[in-house]
């Protein structure tokens, strides 16, 4: 009798033990590593790259002056153009405040968005590990409006004002970019400095489409500035995959 008590407890604290490594073993198995979320995000990139086609979009620009977010120095309305064969071009809707920002800030601004959207320039400019060495932080799932996302520390391989070291969450399931922050490697303006981003973004017909971006920055003449970017009214061709 003592003998079978003996077995039974043995079978028991086997079987118990059988379960705790199983329980681990899955665990560990759900954990995603840097090598696969990485490749999810190149994929998602390539995805864009490859079928959104043409899109039109409605970007509100506002400027703000030291800590006073409440009162713009300048705004600008524009209707952006992208065409993946051409790139990006711009149409001025409306704008006012500051002729100078608007001059030197805005417009510079837009320049740039138009020459790092050329073909054969925008390539090294992607979220994509061919531009940046990534680092998943950790396998914990953070939640942003709604979505389980991932986060990867991100460090350009090259300087370049779009270029941005810092947090690029992921979408946990598919790797497309979810929101974006940290600092540009060099200064668009020579009036403004070095400035700290966010970019949010949405999924729009299956791909991350730019719905809010934030960009603070310093510099001797004109201090502290911000620029809040709105975008709204997409409208875009997609080509179908095949």
């Amino acid at each position: 009798m003592k003998n079978c008590n003996k077995l039974g407890t043995t079978w028991v604290v086997a079987t118990v033990f059988s379960l705790l490594w199983l329980g681990a073993a899955a665990v560990t198995a759900q954990q995603p590593d840097s090598t696969s979320v990485i490749a999810q995000v190149d994929a998602a990139v390539k995805a864009r790259v490859d079928h959104v086609e043409r899109y039109t979009v409605t970007e509100h620009y506002t400027v703000y002056r030291g800590k006073d977010e409440t009162h713009p120095a300048a705004e600008m309305t524009v209707q952006t153009l992208y065409q993946k064969d051409s790139g990006k071009s711009y149409t001025i809707l409306s704008e006012s405040g500051s002729e100078f920002i608007r001059n030197h800030v805005l417009r510079t601004l837009l320049d740039n968005e138009k020459t790092i959207n050329l073909p054969g320039i925008r390539e090294h400019s992607w979220f994509t590990s061919a531009n940046y060495e990534m680092q998943l932080k950790s396998g914990d799932i953070q939640l942003l409006d709604g979505r389980e996302c991932l986060a990867l520390a991100i460090h350009p391989k090259h300087k370049a004002t779009n270029m941005i070291e810092g947090t690029l969450l992921v979408d946990a399931k598919d790797g497309s970019i979810v929101q974006l922050d940290g600092t540009a490697t060099q200064s668009a303006s020579i009036f403004t400095g070095a400035a700290q981003v966010m970019r949010h973004y949405v999924n729009i017909k299956g791909f991350s489409m730019a719905t809010h971006a934030r960009a603070v920055s310093d510099s001797f003449l004109l201090g502290r500035t911000t620029v809040t970017i709105d975008y709204s009214d997409y409208q875009m061709q997609v080509r179908p995959a095949r």
